[in-house]
């Protein structure tokens, strides 16, 4: 594997948005790689970074971000990597300009999650489906590269159905979700609309959460992804917590199971050898606790640095066999933190060039 000597230059497009944030704070301190350009829209772009963002993070903006310009959100600066944390609508056009010339584009950004040629990734769940780059680039006509990562709901979905899956096999899941408002971006919704209050709907939230969980349980056949064929059935709702989305979840399994053997399963879960090694990587990205009210946003969402997914109340269901309760950091591990495990990815086995 390929591990970097010096640090490799890296840009963020949608730096002064919320998840942009979080892309800044991380890369401020990272062992593999340094910041070299931050990106924005026109009305920020020739304005120090200090003064075209309004930092709304616990901690101080990191002093190197602090004085950099911020550029227009075009190829022609100085990057090897170039993470994007762009509205869909805007990263349509700009992931690919940048992936066409030559940049490794890591993109939270739904707008190619579904695309057959991108990898949608979570490293210790598909790490294989990197081969679809080869793909990619002899179709596309591509330099560059894309890859993205799924939908922050998704990713704490997924990474504990991903055990059970490949060890008893699963046939139906029914998921309700409890959105954080972070999840929302910035200034996300009106506090009279979310205060004392559930919105039981997030538009395009259930589809993602249906549609990217098949993806990334897929499997690659000659060189092509062929989507898990399970049922899933998905209703997602916006809840008064700041950070952390937590998944009610509920499965019908092809073999059945008895309720400690899944819980081992899942207790030991763990990312194949090449994971091991990458710095945002937590040695076991489950945590499985049996207290009986648990996880909970507040008390567990800070797990592994952010980067760990906490289930709990693993038990039989009535309807279906098993259920439980998973709960992810949905800015790091389910958007900033996962884009950079894969960069971390793409760069351990040699596609960063």
């Amino acid at each position: 594997m390929n591990y970097p000597i010096n640090k490799i230059p890296v840009a963020v497009l949608g730096a002064t948005g919320a998840v942009g944030q979080r892309f800044v704070r991380l890369l401020a301190n990272h062992p593999w790689f340094y910041l070299s350009t931050l990106a924005a829209s026109d009305r920020s772009a020739g304005k120090r970074y200090s003064e075209a963002c309004r930092w709304i993070l616990p901690d101080e903006m990191p002093i190197e971000a602090a004085e950099l310009t911020v550029q227009p959100a075009e190829p022609g600066f100085e990057a090897r990597i170039v993470f994007s944390a762009l509205p869909a609508d805007a990263a349509r056009d700009i992931e690919p300009a940048f992936a066409r010339v030559g940049y490794t584009v890591c993109s939270n950004s739904s707008a190619y999650r579904l695309d057959p040629l991108v990898p949608l990734l979570i490293p210790e769940m598909n790490a294989d489906h990197v081969s679809l780059i080869e793909r990619q680039k002899q179709e596309k006509g591509w330099k560059g590269l894309l890859v993205t990562s799924p939908n922050c709901t998704t990713t704490g979905a997924a990474l504990p159905l991903k055990p059970i899956y490949e060890t008893y096999g699963i046939k139906k899941v029914f998921a309700v979700s409890m959105q954080a408002v972070s999840g929302a971006g910035y200034p996300g919704i009106p506090f009279l609309d979310i205060h004392d209050n559930v919105v039981p709907f997030i538009k395009g939230e259930e589809e993602k959460l249906q549609r990217e969980t098949l993806a990334l349980l897929g499997k690659m056949v000659d060189g092509k992804r062929e989507d898990a064929e399970i049922i899933i059935s998905a209703q997602c709702n916006r809840v008064p917590v700041f950070d952390g989305h937590t998944v009610c979840l509920s499965l019908e399994l092809d073999k059945k199971a008895d309720i400690p053997d899944i819980i081992r399963v899942l207790r030991e879960f763990k990312a194949e050898s090449i994971g091991k090694n990458l710095p945002s990587a937590p040695p076991f990205p489950l945590h499985i606790t049996e207290e009986p009210d648990r996880p909970q946003p507040r008390r567990d969402r800070e797990r592994g640095r952010g980067m760990v997914v906490t289930v709990g109340r693993v038990r039989p269901c009535p309807i279906l066999d098993v259920r439980m309760v998973s709960m992810v950091h949905n800015t790091l591990r389910g958007a900033a933190s996962g884009a950079i495990l894969n960069a971390e990815l793409l760069t351990a086995k040699g596609y960063i060039v």
